[in-house]
């Protein structure tokens, strides 16, 4: 059976739920950073037309961009947002696969019966129904993959810039098997979800110009030359879906925090403290996804942006700071220089393994315990108290 696979993709997120809190911010230039305000990580359409780029420094732009309203960033609020979202599109359909904090694919397979209308209408549904319920205006890609519905996606959103009559509230766009081949003659390589700059670059030496060059390349080439992936991409864009809705998350490959300073720093002290803070939050999401880690690293970004870090193999896994924290100053002793203004820390745990699976050593097995025990004792007083009610110091 032919998959129907729809995209819902929310509208400038962070921008979107801070209207909720100040809907005076409506209409208005607004930019959201990123932690400590260190650049634009969400843009209203406002900002976009006066030419303020994601990613923008907020000290290079502040001046330049005088009339944007530029506020901190507030997570917790952005993901409270976006699991009701992501739990109301669970009404819908079982087959959710949660891709971002803003984005999700769902398999709609079937369901016309279900709602008694077609797929164009059920989607129509979930926009409206969102906008009412919760706030937040989403767009949404309906095809037969998740490579052409991430595309129908990305077209509703260009409609929507036209900034026309009859498409300022459009919020749904639909690729059909007749539109297919129309859609990737009018659609360069490069806007494809999965073609990276280098890939591009390969490409365009051999003449791919548009998604439809590279979806009627012969599948021998294909394979010689960007491999399983290149045959998977072909066939997604043909409309025969490859990578299926996953329901249930994979296992993360490893976890991670890094954060800018509010200003730039020199003091070790300083950066031990926000070095052991991130240890906090990884740990705390490692214990909340029963793993544990077998090797982590340190990075150090200084101000002119260079990196330096160590990564350290652990002898036994584990998911305590109390455990970690003794390694990670290691490793700070030994990449930070004295004199050197650094902009950014960060704590990376790998080599994650499932905690049922833990051999517990007899020499420190029983203090090891103690510690994550401690841990543990510690999420319960932040779910209780609020986050931040402790803290690691330092030595």
């Amino acid at each position: 059976m032919k998959r129907v696979i729809a995209l819902v993709d929310c509208n400038n997120f962070f921008v979107s739920c801070e209207r909720l809190l100040k809907p005076e911010l409506i209409g208005k230039p607004v930019c959201v950073l990123s932690n400590n305000d260190g650049c634009v990580v969400s843009r209203s359409n406002e900002a976009k037309k006066m030419g303020v780029n994601m990613g923008a420094p907020y000290f290079m732009i502040k001046n330049q961009f005088k009339k944007v309203i530029f506020l901190s960033g507030n997570l917790p609020f952005y993901c409270e947002i976006s699991k009701r979202i992501m739990n109301k599109l669970y009404d819908y359909t079982p087959d959710v696969e949660v891709y971002s904090i803003d984005e999700a694919f769902l398999d709609l397979t079937g369901l016309r019966k279900t709602f008694k209308c077609p797929y164009e209408d059920i989607i129509k549904k979930i926009a409206e129904d969102i906008k009412i319920e919760i706030g937040i205006d989403v767009s949404v890609g309906l095809s037969y993959s998740k490579v052409l519905a991430k595309l129908a996606c990305e077209k509703t959103k260009n409609l929507q810039k036209t900034l026309k009559d009859e498409f300022i509230n459009k919020k749904t766009y639909k690729i059909g098997y007749r539109e297919i081949e129309n859609e990737l003659k009018a659609t360069l390589i490069s806007d494809i979800w999965g073609i990276g700059k280098n890939t591009n670059a390969f490409l365009k030496k051999h003449l791919i110009q548009t998604a439809w060059d590279f979806a009627t390349q012969e599948d021998i080439w294909l394979k010689k030359n960007l491999g399983k992936i290149g045959l998977d991409l072909k066939q997604e864009l043909l409309g025969n879906s490859i990578n299926p809705v996953k329901s249930t998350q994979d296992a993360p490959k490893s976890v991670s925090r890094s954060e800018s300073f509010k200003e730039f720093q020199t003091d070790k002290n300083y950066i031990q403290k926000e070095l052991n803070s991130h240890i906090h939050k990884v740990c705390k999401k490692l214990r909340s996804l029963n793993l544990l880690t077998g090797c982590v690293s340190v990075m150090l970004r200084t101000k002119d942006f260079q990196v330096s870090d160590i990564k350290i193999n652990l002898i036994n896994p584990v998911n305590s700071e109390f455990e970690l924290v003794e390694h990670a100053k290691e490793i700070l002793n030994k990449i930070f220089k004295n004199g050197v203004v650094y902009r950014s820390v960060g704590f990376c745990a790998m080599k994650l393994s499932p905690s049922e699976e833990r051999q517990i050593s007899i020499f420190d097995g029983e203090n090891s315990i103690k510690k994550e025990n401690l841990s543990k004792s510690w999420d319960k007083l932040e779910e209780k108290f609020g986050k931040g009610i402790i803290k690691l110091g330092i030595k």
